[in-house]
């Protein structure tokens, strides 16, 4: 199995082709392939930025309200507590790594958090009263962090398989989160825990201008960080990494402690932006992040993708929804259309990349 070099990164292929830490072309190493191989990955990052311009004109056509301000901004608020999962799992797989059970964290840690600060009485849930309100969204990243960390130790230092454990999550804490919740919403939040998800920063949602901080300081991190860096040489070949004295299993349990914690400021914003808490919150959304996640570029292999790729997966699956509801398509297809997408997704890359995504 071929995987491409990264620059920076140690070489993990069996290629003659290799890069120093500048990426230009080491000696004796051919200089128009790796220039070319460059290229084309620079080209594969912006494939999906067509696909957007078509999706704008076709929803142009489809209704005239496609273009509007109110309604971009709106496509743009819906996709953030998604993009946080998808930024999640983009790091956890290039890191060679997977984790199923940000489907849940998205839901659990906000209902754990506000379980811990509500009162025991006067309410239609009654939490625990041990902490003032102020303190949920703490709480709350802290749960994730925690269910981060917790996968962390099985796999790495248990050594147990890595889906397994991460689908056992899924469930487990999809049952914790019903359970706490009594399986109803809770609407009695704290107004510090609504805050981010509801509020707007110069006449755009909060949300929005979070999400693109974090997508830009991961992108930052992967690109000219060395323990960003290092990621990519982690999942291209983890046991070449840890000859080059890097430290895999450590940076691979701050990978998913950073994951479950951005899934739990996903829950944060969605929380603020609905104004209550479901007892099926995040609940299929795992699908989607794949979605996003596949066609956007990252290989589920580990060792390639980029942030900026991921986002535009986000913004093509959520464009691609908005497009068939202002054309009348019944909503019940999305799903259909996304496990399609991934479907698609995984052909072309096949097919342009030579990699087989087992």
């Amino acid at each position: 199995m071929e995987r491409e070099a990264m620059p920076g990164a140690i070489d993990t292929t069996t290629s003659t082709t290799t890069t120093t830490t500048d990426g230009a072309p080491a000696s004796g190493a051919d200089p128009v392939g790796a220039r070319r191989g460059l290229d084309l990955k620079r080209y594969r990052d912006l494939s999906l930025v067509p696909v957007l311009l078509v999706l704008g004109i076709i929803g142009f056509i489809v209704s005239p309200a496609f273009l509007t301000s109110a309604n971009l901004i709106g496509v743009a608020q819906q996709s953030t507590e998604l993009s946080l999962l998808v930024l999640a799992e983009a790091l956890i797989l290039i890191c060679g790594r997977m984790d199923l059970s940000l489907e849940s964290t998205i839901g659990v840690a906000p209902v754990i958090a506000v379980w811990m600060v509500l009162p025991t009485h006067g309410g239609r849930f009654n939490g625990l009263g041990l902490f003032p309100g102020w303190t949920a969204i703490p709480l709350c990243l802290l749960v994730g962090a925690l269910i981060g960390g917790l996968n962390g130790f099985l796999i790495l230092k248990l050594r147990l398989n890595g889906f397994i454990v991460t689908l056992g999550g899924l469930t487990m804490l999809r049952g914790l989160q019903v359970a706490l919740s009594q399986g109803q919403s809770i609407v009695n939040l704290p107004g510090s825990f609504t805050y981010l998800g509801s509020s707007s920063w110069l006449g755009v949602p909060a949300a929005i201008w979070i999400c693109v901080v974090l997508f830009a300081l991961g992108g930052c991190a992967l690109a000219w960080l060395r323990h960003g860096r290092a990621l990519y040489a982690i999942g291209g070949n983890a046991e070449a990494a840890r000859t080059a004295g890097i430290r895999v299993d450590r940076i691979t349990w701050i990978v998913l402690i950073v994951g479950g914690l951005l899934a739990a400021f996903a829950g944060v914003l969605y929380t603020g932006h609905y104004g209550s808490i479901s007892a099926d919150q995040g609940s299929g959304w795992i699908f989607q992040v794949f979605a996003a996640t596949v066609i956007g570029g990252v290989s589920l292999n580990g060792g390639r993708g980029t942030l900026f790729g991921a986002l535009t997966g986000v913004l093509t699956l959520q464009l691609v929804v908005n497009v068939m509801t202002l054309a009348g398509v019944p909503p019940l297809w999305n799903q259909c259309l996304n496990g399609a997408i991934i479907i698609i997704a995984l052909i072309i890359s096949r097919f342009t990349s030579g990699e087989k995504q087992e």
